[in-house]
């Protein structure tokens, strides 16, 4: 008794203090879809209320009416769904080499990885624009899937190392006793076991790519058609006054398709962290 007497306000500050941090990181999304609902009166007011008694949906309104948004919302889905499958299986079978195999340069390519992860995306903007314009790369999404692509891997492939690695090396012995090749192992075997570790990677390379501006604005330069949908924000910030409602309703709806993807796979999210944490 006296042992849970004393751990009890520890144990009510921390919930307290969890429920403070959650309460101010989800109040910009609030303010966000409360503001896509206000109508213009109550957005341009000087005095804000964190409410409103008169919704209306004439920003989605104008959102849905722009010509070109559904075309960039589908290139969006292009772009993140081919990082993320792309990403998840080429780091899946580079984590396996450099941790099941020994082979030259091995500890180099692992280093090299971890110092990518250091470099800021904006240095590289500028090089980048050139290699995809000598590349023919430009106003094409594959301009935005490769960079991408380069960003996630080392990411996927640090934190799939510690699941492989997790993986016993009797598990493999015992399956090629029993007559399983190489190949039924790894993707009968190994991968069901990793999977948890590819479905957290997806999550970080699935938002990342979906919220991307950066390249978007660099690399698409004169064919709207392959824009994605961070683009399409630009249609309401205008030189005499932005439109605020169409802006946070926009914001909303790209932010659906995060929330999404993040419930269908929240259980595997859970199980992945909680593995890497452990390894």
């Amino acid at each position: 008794m006296r042992t849970l007497r004393i751990r009890k306000p520890w144990r009510l500050a921390a919930e307290a203090s969890a429920l403070l941090i959650a309460v101010v990181v989800a109040f910009p999304l609030y303010w966000m879809v409360l503001s896509a609902f206000k109508p213009a009166g109550e957005i341009e007011s000087t005095e804000p209320r964190p409410w409103t008694l008169s919704p209306s949906l004439e920003s989605f309104r104008r959102v849905f009416q722009q010509e070109e948004f559904g075309r960039y919302f589908v290139n969006s889905l292009i772009v993140a769904g081919t990082v993320v499958i792309v990403s998840a299986l080429v780091a899946f079978l580079a984590a396996t080499a450099v941790t099941r195999f020994r082979f030259r340069f091995r500890t180099t390519l692992l280093i090299m990885f971890l110092v990518a992860q250091m470099v800021p995306v904006e240095a590289l903007t500028i090089p980048l624009f050139f290699l995809m314009r000598d590349f023919g790369q430009l106003n094409t999404l594959g301009s935005l899937i490769l960079p991408h692509l380069a960003f996630s891997l080392p990411f996927a492939v640090w934190m799939l190392r510690g699941f492989v690695k997790a993986v016993p090396e009797a598990l493999e012995e015992a399956a090629y006793l029993d007559g399983a090749s190489r190949s039924r192992f790894l993707w009968q075997i190994l991968f069901p076991l990793v999977f948890p570790g590819l479905v957290a990677t997806s999550v970080f390379s699935f938002i990342s790519t979906w919220n991307d501006f950066l390249f978007a604005k660099s690399f698409i330069i004169s064919d709207t058609s392959q824009s994605t949908l961070p683009m399409a924000l630009l249609v309401f910030f205008k030189p005499d006054e932005n439109d605020w409602g169409g802006i946070m309703a926009a914001s909303t709806v790209m932010t659906i398709p995060v929330l999404v993807f993040f419930v269908l796979v929240q259980r595997r999210l859970v199980s992945g962290l909680g593995g890497a944490v452990k390894d």
